[in-house]
């Protein structure tokens, strides 16, 4: 229950500010019910977020009780598309539920605030911003 009370109190500080998730379609094989369950606690507590669902480019962008999600099982992931989106949107803070196995351009310069979000036990080293595990 660690992260959990972690990932609320990261909402609740960010409640009044520009917010999206951002989740890694690339592949199937990812706890369903995990991402469903992280949709329905930012859709409680950040209703006016952003949903992103991407993988190598953004798949759909809609309010979060429009989650709808596809995934698919190729396995390429890109962050540069998000990233670039969030920027000219001028989100505050982006959640992005994946792996971190996604490229991105070197030389992108991300300003937002960018909270990666690992399903996963083994959480690798990010290029900028901060991880909470969430498995």
């Amino acid at each position: 229950m660690k992260w959990q009370k972690l990932l609320l109190s990261k909402l609740i500080e960010r409640k009044d500010k520009k917010v999206a998730l951002a989740i890694d379609t690339s592949t199937n094989e990812i706890n369903k019910m995990l991402i469903e369950n992280i949709i329905k606690l930012f859709s409680e507590v950040t209703p006016n977020a952003f949903l992103i669902q991407a993988d190598f480019k953004i798949r759909s962008i809609s309010p979060l009780k429009e989650n709808k999600m596809t995934y698919y099982n190729h396995g390429k992931s890109s962050y540069t598309e998000v990233l670039e989106w969030v920027e000219k949107e001028e989100i505050d803070t982006l959640f992005y539920i994946t792996d971190v196995t996604g490229y991105f351009y070197e030389d992108l310069d991300v300003t937002n605030e960018v909270f990666w979000l690992v399903p996963d036990e083994f959480v690798p080293k990010v290029p900028f911003g901060k991880t909470i595990r969430v498995a």
